[in-house]
């Protein structure tokens, strides 16, 4: 479960048909070579709409940052799906095809737009990339110069949730965090070329609790999947057991962990907030939504007096814009 949530608006910005041009082509040309599943997830990523925390106010943004951004959030929610909504029998397979296809992007890149592929590549696993997806992501890659790295760990994320459903210790956790969410804050940076050593750092913290706040916001139906990201060492320090998690409604003991990992992701946010300052223009504006948009989650998750089982906590639109002007107003 990666970090799509970041990228959730962009639903919102296709709908427009007002994007970088050549992002929504290429992600519209249906994938040479590519599997019929990952073929179809790929094409149906974009217009799958999550659970979203952010303002739709960010459709705003200019017209070149909006197309790179729907080209990287089609890629992470196909990622997403291919790692949680495939057949279990494919995802492993799934995965594997699209990390193929990234290499292929980056080769191409590295080669020249104009090189090609030469004879025999197409089967020996070279030429362009196969998935709309990846080959939507052309673009981005190559006026962002976003490094491979940031999709590598997306996929990676996703191959540790088919063998992984249980975390230790927070710190086990945490390193799930570096991999499924803060590269999405890192890809962000470079697409508005603002990506430098101490604001990746300061994303890092952001991005790692925005997905504590999915998580704690998903606890009920993370479980129905299979997964608890609840650390079992908090867990057994609050006396919590899985069947407490499977109840219809919260126990005493359920709302201390809730309140104790809702008051951890929050610190972290605050830690990692100061981004803002650093940032002006689009940056400022898109960085300070997503920061509202954390603030505004776990705000819901207390409102609910921490009773995630219930049903879902999600923030109100008022409460979500009273975020983002005070982060965009104060820089934190």
């Amino acid at each position: 479960m990666t970090l799509t949530s970041l990228f959730a608006f962009a639903t919102e910005l296709c709908r427009d048909r007002d994007v970088t041009p050549d992002a929504t082509r290429i992600g519209q040309r249906r994938a040479t070579g590519a599997s019929p599943t990952a073929a179809a997830i790929a094409a149906q990523a974009g217009a799958q709409a999550p659970a979203e925390n952010f303002p739709v106010a960010l459709r705003f943004l200019p017209r070149r940052y909006r197309g790179h951004l729907a080209a990287v959030y089609g890629f992470a929610r196909s990622v997403d799906d291919m790692g949680d909504e495939a057949a279990p029998q494919e995802r492993a397979a799934l995965l594997d095809e699209l990390e193929a296809d990234v290499r292929r992007l980056y080769r191409m890149v590295s080669r020249g737009p104009s090189a090609g592929g030469g004879p025999g590549d197409e089967g020996s696993g070279g030429g362009p990339p196969r998935i709309s997806a990846v080959r939507a992501l052309a673009p981005a890659v190559v006026t962002c110069a976003i490094p491979a790295q940031p999709f590598h760990d997306l996929i990676a994320a996703n191959r540790q949730d088919q063998v992984v459903s249980r975390y230790p210790t927070f710190g086990d956790l945490e390193d799930y965090c570096r991999l499924s969410a803060n590269p999405v804050g890192r890809i962000v940076l470079h697409v508005f070329g603002a990506a430098t050593p101490r604001r990746e750092a300061l994303s890092d913290r952001v991005c790692t609790a925005l997905q504590l706040a999915e998580h704690w916001q998903d606890v009920a139906e993370d479980l129905r999947a299979g997964r608890i990201y609840l650390p079992q060492e908090d867990m057994e320090r609050f006396g919590c057991t899985e069947d407490d998690l499977a109840a219809p409604r919260a126990t005493g003991r359920v709302r201390a962990l809730m309140a104790f990992e809702e008051r951890r992701a929050r610190d972290l946010l605050d830690t990692g907030a100061p981004i803002v300052g650093t940032l002006h223009g689009a940056a400022r504006l898109a960085v300070a939504g997503y920061v509202a948009g954390g603030r505004a989650a776990l705000a819901a998750i207390a409102a609910s007096g921490h009773d995630v089982l219930r049903a879902t906590p999600r923030p109100g639109k008022a409460r979500v814009a009273a975020e983002m002007v005070r982060a965009y107003a104060t820089g934190n």
